[in-house]
């Protein structure tokens, strides 16, 4: 049970560093030619060897959810699955539709009410974005778990095998019925099943998806920049979509990783990583709030090489504070689940 608690630990703290990582880089990715290339070639680095962080989280939803063996309780699964995440996405998304019509130059109240009317279509800020496709994946949930207990080992695999060949048709642009975007992102779910429950954690699995990981990492950094240098803008394709086999790869090495090297935590690392796991969906809620200065007042000059750490420090030990001082209180904790 301990070894269990430190791999998923240690997997939500790295995940949420590399979503902010993603979120902080931001405004370096539109200015090829306008700052020095190394710069801008740091920057869309990072970008490109973070994008597994959403899909990790997927993956232990997935890894948890579809090794339950308990009976399915309906009442329970709304209440306690569903509703904990639906109801404080609710909340935040009218929270950052307010803050988005904030600017250096002060409150744009009919900025804050366009995002608001737009709120069933787009997020109403840029992080949301993730709960447009988490949320409905509880509504695939019972029947995946249907699938791993009925049709056994073969059933699970062999879907995870379909899957896994439309997220390649997917990035190469054959597009059919197998684009559609629940599906797509439904295939982590047996994905994290597989990698924990069925994949033997031994030095040659975790080489192999090491291996094939750093490969699909060096790929994914080399066409992006490739066909941004062809097209003289910053141009990414499907190369850095959460949705293509590229950044399956990518997110199935980080958790074999995390898995492997899990266990061997310290006695303090085990606090410090466990702590931070604790609060590891309020830090991802909260970042964006501590980066608001960042981008609107321009604190992002100098390279990104140390600008991207600093404020992956202070957005995230902001956030983390937050959410720590959030769940001191039973009135306030259920704002984060």
């Amino acid at each position: 049970m301990r070894q269990r608690v430190l791999f998923f630990d240690l997997l939500r703290c790295v995940a949420a560093v590399a979503v902010i990582a993603i979120h902080v880089l931001a405004p370096y990715r539109n200015e090829l030619g306008v700052i020095p290339f190394n710069e801008w070639f740091t920057a869309v680095g990072v970008n490109g060897v973070t994008r597994w962080a959403v899909p990790v989280f997927i993956l232990i939803t997935g890894a948890l959810m579809l090794s339950d063996t308990r009976p399915f309780d309906a009442k329970y699964y709304v209440k306690r699955r569903l509703g904990k995440v639906l109801v404080p996405f609710l909340l935040w998304s009218l929270f950052y539709a307010y803050l988005s019509g904030w600017s250096a130059s002060g409150y744009d109240g009919a900025v804050s009410k366009e995002v608001l009317a737009n709120s069933a279509e787009h997020a109403t800020y840029y992080h949301l974005g993730f709960f447009y496709y988490f949320i409905p994946l509880y509504f695939v949930i019972p029947f995946l778990q249907i699938m791993v207990r009925k049709t056994g080992d073969a059933g699970v695999y062999a879907f995870t095998a379909v899957w896994l060949l439309t997220t390649l048709l997917y990035l190469m642009k054959i597009d059919g019925p197998w684009s559609i975007e629940l599906w797509l992102y439904s295939g982590y779910l047996p994905l994290g099943y597989i990698l924990f429950k069925k994949i033997p954690l031994t030095k040659t699995s975790v080489m192999i998806a090491t291996g094939l990981g750093i490969a699909a990492l060096a790929t994914t950094v080399m066409m992006v920049v490739s066909n941004s240098l062809a097209a003289g803008e910053y141009t990414v394709g499907r190369w850095l979509s959460y949705k293509t086999l590229n950044v399956v790869l990518a997110a199935s090495m980080i958790f074999m990783l995390c898995r492997y090297f899990g266990e061997g935590l310290s006695l303090g690392a085990n606090k410090v990583v466990g702590f931070i796991s604790q609060h590891s969906l309020g830090i991802y809620i909260l970042h964006p709030i501590f980066l608001w200065p960042m981008k609107e007042f321009g604190w992002y000059q100098g390279h990104p090489g140390w600008v991207i750490p600093v404020w992956i420090v202070l957005s995230g030990a902001g956030a983390l504070a937050m959410s720590w001082l959030f769940s001191r209180s039973s009135k306030t904790s259920w704002l984060l689940p």
